[in-house]
């Protein structure tokens, strides 16, 4: 599995591929991660990434010119057409992090966990020219119904979740299968000690496997 993520802001990815799961899946060539600085791809002295809306409006939005450049030369094809819009290749996903897309479940997680390829456009400011949206990217995700800076966070939060699903990444298949929103609504986590005492208090007679943190 390749993650690709275009960002105006690339050291933003430093350090936090490099722990855990995410580290040894890395190092074990189970996925790779590239990072795409989406300036490489502006044509003035300024870098100048973002424009007024089409139409009017309050803020600024990503420009399209840059973003189609960007995945087209991840891609090495022409991409984004009107009659042929985003990715041609059905293993591959270009999703945009978008407060207006659709909300991440789990269940996004296992469709993505069967692609060969992901390229996350990362919005920022008051999101991206609507060219994008419907011309480039294949689909369009957002992991809550609050506000973000841009969509950096919320592409990091979506590769995890993917990763965990490619077989070997966890080295034991069941543990994905098993734990938390694999079978529905996440159980709340137990005591890994059974029957040792804590403060008084009493451990559980039994454990409830594949428990994990629901934020």
């Amino acid at each position: 599995m390749r993650f690709d993520l275009i960002t105006i802001f690339p050291e933003f990815f430093v350090g936090p591929f490099d722990h855990g799961i995410l580290r040894r899946a890395r190092e074990t060539g189970l996925v790779e991660v590239n990072v795409q600085d989406l300036r490489v791809f502006t044509k003035d002295r300024h870098r100048t990434v973002d424009d007024r809306p089409f139409g009017g409006g309050e803020g600024m939005v990503l420009k399209p010119e840059p973003l189609f450049e960007a995945v087209e030369s991840l891609l090495g094809c022409s991409v984004g057409d009107a009659s042929k819009p985003g990715a041609a290749d059905p293993k591959t996903a270009i999703v945009l992090m978008s407060a207006a897309g659709r909300l991440f479940r789990q269940e996004t997680a296992r469709r993505y966990a069967q692609l060969e390829r992901i390229i996350f456009i990362c919005g920022r400011y008051e999101g991206v020219d609507e060219r994008v949206a419907e011309h480039l990217a294949t689909e369009e995700i957002t992991i809550g119904d609050f506000v973000l800076s841009g969509g950096e966070l919320p592409a990091m939060v979506v590769v995890d979740a993917v990763t965990r699903l490619i077989p070997g990444a966890l080295g034991n298949e069941a543990s994905s299968q098993n734990e938390s929103f694999s079978a529905g609504p996440a159980s709340r986590a137990t005591s890994p000690q059974v029957g040792v005492i804590f403060r008084t208090i009493p451990g559980p007679r039994s454990t409830a496997a594949g428990a994990f943190l629901k934020c």
